[in-house]
């Protein structure tokens, strides 16, 4: 009988040596489907194990940690991964972040438990679906491409100080694209989902085969500012990368776009005139993510002295107020802001009700993007970020969608964005196209920006 996770934890935290130790187990199991001109090429099941194992040692000067991660540790390989973990933890310096380990005696229900697994039947009833989707492709001279991926990580987390909590994490995603026969025409379209059972994929072929029928009439545009109305996947992956760049620390030293002139931080700057909240809640219906601290390194935006601390709901942004700044407790200590770990989904609200079909009704002229790629940091001090579109560029005039346009590249910053946008539609959940491999719990409206940087055309993409 193979060893359950939380075996694994324990028996490491009773190998251990050092003054303090973390254990984290993670569990996974993937199931897949892959397509290709509306046929299915592959699909699979995968399982594999990461143990993380973190040793805190006390020394004169001050504690040391060390850190020593693998794969497919097996119960004869632990005392070797522990002695690695001291060994590190006594060969490095004191350790900057350094602070007790989160001390408590909570254990999590189903500690003990088997973990989750995923398996082919999370696609019973989208797998059928699916096929009909192929039909109708085929039928209506479309050729349908992609993949569905679903995965679910069971995290336990143990702690020499008591801590005994554990996570199941669903994830899924579904990347669809639809290509003319030629091939000189191409639609996106994403999704994310706990359980696939709220994707349709007849509704994303027939919203796919709209936009190809679009894209039968080109237009050639040059580069320059346009009203542009962002889709939610667009608006997702601009603000993720903003959120990466947030560290309350980076900002303290006067390293970004949130640093302020003459020392400080923007922390109570009016970001946009629009009531924008962006928030992050591990509670978020639809959106659940780790309520607490795992960290497997440490940095200026986490630490592995936090793991296991509770993370409480987050406003970033309230009413277009700059609330909060990522922070650690040891960064926390540092620039004097509250205490605020990074959380694993993120959220943009501004109230709005309108869907992007109705704010393209309202367009008198302008474009409208489908998604944003191979996006680059240009400037740190501004967050300014370079990239391409990607998919589908349209031309909106009198309310309708009159053509295909070519694609650019951007140079704008997210933070910028914000205080430019002049309408945000109604929030829903959405796959950030550039960052889905990373970062895949966003809910996000679509924006309206008045003057978007198209600042290059972009030749074959």
């Amino acid at each position: 009988m193979s060893v359950k996770p939380h075996e694994i934890v324990e028996r490491t935290l009773e190998l251990s040596r050092a003054d303090g130790c973390v254990v984290i187990a993670n569990e996974t199991s993937t199931a897949n489907l892959r397509w290709a001109g509306n046929a299915l090429t592959t699909n699979g099941v995968t399982r594999g194990r990461t143990l993380t194992v973190v040793a805190t040692v006390d020394g004169a000067e001050g504690t040391a940690s060390g850190v020593v991660s693998r794969s497919a540790v097996t119960a004869g390989e632990l005392e070797p991964l522990v002695r690695a973990a001291e060994a590190a933890a006594r060969d490095a310096g004191p350790a900057e972040d350094a602070q007790p380990l989160v001390g408590d005696t909570n254990v999590s229900p189903g500690f003990t438990d088997s973990p989750a697994e995923t398996s082919s039947e999370v696609f019973a009833a989208f797998a059928p679906a699916l096929g009909e989707a192929f039909a109708a492709a085929r039928a209506g001279g479309r050729e349908l491409y992609g993949f569905a991926s679903h995965e679910v990580i069971s995290s336990y987390l143990g702690t020499s100080s008591g801590l005994r909590l554990r996570h199941d994490q669903p994830s899924g995603t579904l990347e669809l694209n639809a290509k003319s026969p030629d091939m000189t025409r191409s639609a996106w379209a994403g999704r994310t989902t706990r359980d696939f059972r709220d994707v349709d994929p007849a509704a994303i072929d027939a919203e796919l085969a709209q936009r190809l029928r679009w894209a039968e009439r080109k237009v050639e545009l040059p580069a320059g500012r346009y009203e542009t109305l962002l889709p939610p996947t667009a608006v997702a992956d601009l603000l993720i990368y903003q959120l990466w760049s947030a560290s309350a620390r980076d900002a303290a030293e006067g390293r970004t776009v949130f640093s302020k002139p003459g020392g400080g931080t923007r922390v109570g700057d009016t970001l946009s005139e629009l009531p924008l909240t962006l928030r992050s809640d591990p509670h978020a219906p639809g959106l659940e993510a780790a309520p607490f601290v795992i960290a497997h390194s440490s940095g200026d935006d986490a630490s592995v002295f936090d793991n296991g601390l509770p993370l409480p709901a987050t406003d970033w942004i309230r009413d277009g107020v700059l609330k909060h700044l990522v922070t650690t407790r040891h960064s926390a200590e540092l620039t004097g802001l509250p205490l605020a770990p990074g959380i694993d989904n993120l959220i943009l609200d501004a109230g709005g009700t309108r869907s992007l079909e109705e704010m393209v009704a309202s367009t008198e002229r302008g474009l409208l993007l489908t998604c944003l790629w191979y996006i680059r940091e240009v400037d740190p001090a501004t967050l300014l970020l370079t990239g391409l579109t990607r998919d589908g560029v349209y031309l909106v005039e009198g309310g309708e969608v009159v053509g295909e346009v070519n694609n650019f590249r951007f140079n704008e910053s997210p933070v910028s964005l914000l205080s430019r946008a002049t309408e945000a539609g109604r929030t829903e959940p959405t796959l950030p196209r550039e960052w889905g491999d990373y970062f895949t719990r966003a809910a996000m409206p679509a924006l309206r920006v008045p003057d978007f940087n198209m600042s290059s055309v972009s030749k074959g993409v």
